[in-house]
């Protein structure tokens, strides 16, 4: 049977949760409910119903999840009274401000006994998958690194995005989807943290970061959001024992060069206007195999079917309170490490 579901924000993010709620096969959209009328009129001349007031949505018996689509600074109020009315939350990410407003709202789901989560619809992004399906099947040896990049050359966004007191910059826009992406691929226990942010075209908060991640078996994961690059570095690029995977761009397969033999005779060296070299001569078929990984099968609606089973309590909620506490400490380990401009410590127990 279907779920019961009201979208509070008729945002981007919120116009975007209706238009899969409208097609969806598990839940049945009720309505909307934005802070601001001119949005709930929009919704409204759509066709839409929209709540006149938040009260009305809490007070509402047949609703049965919450989808909460909001500025950042907005989420813990508005999740916490959701799940005290005795509703399911999903919440937009960043999910909290800090860790100590995610535990509340994580304390107040156990109390009220509600299933909450928030929303990492980019676990479903194909390029990811494809990484995540490469260093699994083990076909390229064990990782040794990985970067994930995602740059664009327009700058921070204008609206609240770029307001600290709303939970602006890039860390808590797109970092928080490649941490939680790459955090699905690495094994082990994450040590260290180091973080630079970039304050070219806004000076409140990071419009763009580099953050390296390393793990107790020496692997290390970086990111990188970028907001004033004119040219995009590549989507994602690992390197393994037997050898290198990597995406261009997150429209195209991933390309796998896979080394069959380390040792290569007869080596021909590479003419450099500075002399010759062997080190970096490149490599021929005689010892390397390259192919490409078919893009994999991906329906992002799937975050919703695995929440409604998890109300129903047929299957484990995809996105854990446990997975969600250890993104939220990467970023707040992020913001001190950028403070201080050195490396710190990461305490990655009892997430």
């Amino acid at each position: 049977m279907k779920k019961n579901l009201v979208v509070v924000g008729y945002g981007g993010m919120g116009s975007w949760h209706v238009n899969h709620a409208q097609k969806s096969d598990v839940v049945n959209l009720l309505g909307v409910y934005d802070i601001k009328e001119e949005r709930n009129e929009a919704a409204r001349e759509k066709g839409i119903f929209a709540y006149d007031r938040f009260e009305s949505v809490l007070s509402d018996k047949r609703v049965d999840i919450i989808t909460v689509a909001i500025p950042n600074d907005s989420h813990k109020e508005v999740v916490i009274r959701a799940l005290e009315a005795g509703k399911n939350v999903i919440c937009e990410k960043p999910v909290a401000m800090n860790l100590c407003e995610l535990d509340e709202m994580i304390d107040t789901a156990k109390r009220c006994g509600k299933i909450f989560s928030v929303h990492q619809n980019r676990r479903f992004d194909v390029d990811f998958l494809a990484m995540k399906q490469i260093k699994e099947s083990g076909e390229i040896g064990q990782l040794i690194n990985i970067e994930s990049r995602i740059h664009g050359s327009r700058g921070i966004p204008g609206d609240w995005r770029g307001k600290k007191e709303h939970g602006g910059g890039m860390l808590l826009d797109w970092g928080v989807h490649l941490i939680d992406q790459l955090l699905q691929i690495m094994d082990g226990k994450l040590t260290k943290i180091y973080c630079e942010f970039d304050n070219i075209t806004n000076t409140e908060v990071d419009d763009g970061i580099k953050l390296t991640m390393m793990f107790d078996g020496g692997q290390k994961a970086f990111v990188e959001v970028g907001t004033y690059n004119f040219i995009n570095m590549p989507r994602f690029y690992m390197r393994a024992t037997e050898g290198s995977a990597i995406i261009y761009d997150w429209t195209e397969k991933a390309k796998v060069v896979k080394c069959t033999n380390m040792h290569e005779s007869n080596v021909v060296p590479v003419v450099t206007a500075a002399g010759l070299t062997k080190t970096m001569a490149p490599r021929t078929d005689a010892t390397t195999k390259t192919y490409e990984i078919e893009r994999p099968e991906s329906d992002v609606h799937d975050y919703y079917r695995n929440f409604v089973k998890a109300v129903d309590g047929t299957q484990a909620q995809l996105v854990t309170h446990s997975q969600m506490r250890r993104v939220m400490k990467v970023m707040m380990a992020a913001f001190e490490s950028a403070r201080l401009g050195q490396t710190v410590d990461f305490d990655d127990n009892n997430n």
